[in-house]
């Protein structure tokens, strides 16, 4: 049977791993091709240093049932972004899905550190990575998601717009890079709307990314091994959780009705009714609202 995105093209920004690997490959099963980029190829690795690459996650997308294209780019080389759109559209002539995933800022941030501490460079790195990029992404990209009718643009952060704007999130730099793309999708959403085109922004909840799993010394198939250490990880939930929850958006006729909107993969679960990969719908954001900022216990009863 033919996937529910089958014959749309999606172009993941941020592919290598963590929630774009995730999002692409859920849009790979529900039948899309899906162009995936990254700085980290099975050639060179970027200054992250990991094994992912951006043809593991091409591989994982055409696996799925898709059609998973890896494309090498540094979405802060414009000329690099302007090239991958052109390719995309002498390719397929279409775009239907642009998901601006691009980070990058892992080893930039300093925890709980003021700005007239932390290293200024890295500081202003991390928003060139986190905030320039997706900018350009979509300066050069949204004429080809333009083209038709019903395209969708995800912006991808951490944090709902309401949990952010109440609670000091790291540091100035990664406060500040959160917050603006969710202001971001804000805007596009008032942009592109009388386009034709929808904008949103998505945040996964404590996902068991890649270097989250490595920074608790466990995998995905032992993770619960790490609650010994952090109890509250029970809430936490697989970079799938959020591809499904772009591949139901993107699925969805009537996405204009979250235009412009904060969504959480646990709160579009149980408008769309889909789960994580062990069965369960992990609502991290109510979790951490209502159990763990308050210093409860940990108990997810209620919450997955």
């Amino acid at each position: 049977m033919p996937g529910p995105l089958e014959g749309k093209v999606a172009l993941v920004a941020g592919a290598t791993r963590g929630a774009g690997r995730g999002i692409a490959v859920e849009l790979g099963a529900a039948g899309a091709t899906v162009y995936v980029t990254g700085r980290t190829t099975r050639a060179r690795r970027s200054e992250y240093d990991r094994p992912e690459t951006i043809e593991d996650t091409a591989d994982l997308v055409t696996a799925a049932g898709g059609e998973g294209i890896a494309v090498p780019v540094d979405h802060l080389d414009r000329s690099a972004v302007r090239d991958l759109v052109d390719r995309i559209a002498g390719e397929q002539g279409r775009l239907d899905v642009l998901v601006n995933d691009i980070w990058g800022g892992e080893k930039l941030f300093e925890w709980d550190t003021p700005v007239w501490e932390h290293d200024l460079d890295n500081g202003l790195r991390l928003l060139r990575l986190s905030v320039e990029t997706h900018a350009v992404t979509s300066h050069y990209a949204l004429p080809l998601l333009l083209r038709r009718p019903g395209g969708l643009v995800v912006e991808v952060t951490d944090g709902t717009a309401e949990y952010n704007r109440d609670t000091y999130r790291v540091n100035l730099f990664y406060d500040l890079a959160k917050v603006s793309v969710l202001r971001m999708a804000f805007a596009l959403g008032h942009e592109l709307r009388p386009r034709g085109a929808t904008a949103v922004a998505l945040t996964p909840g404590w996902m068991r990314s890649e270097i989250m799993l490595d920074a608790f010394g466990v995998r995905e198939d032992n993770w619960r091994d790490a609650l010994e250490r952090e109890p509250h990880f029970a809430i936490s939930e697989t970079p799938r959780y959020a591809g499904r929850a772009v591949a139901a958006l993107a699925a969805d006729p009537e996405v204009a009705r979250f235009n412009g909107q904060s969504l959480s993969s646990g709160g579009l679960a149980r408008e769309y009714g889909y789960t994580d990969l062990d069965g369960s719908r992990p609502d991290a954001w109510r979790y951490l609202t209502e159990v763990q900022d308050p210093g409860k216990p940990a108990d997810v009863t209620g919450y997955r």
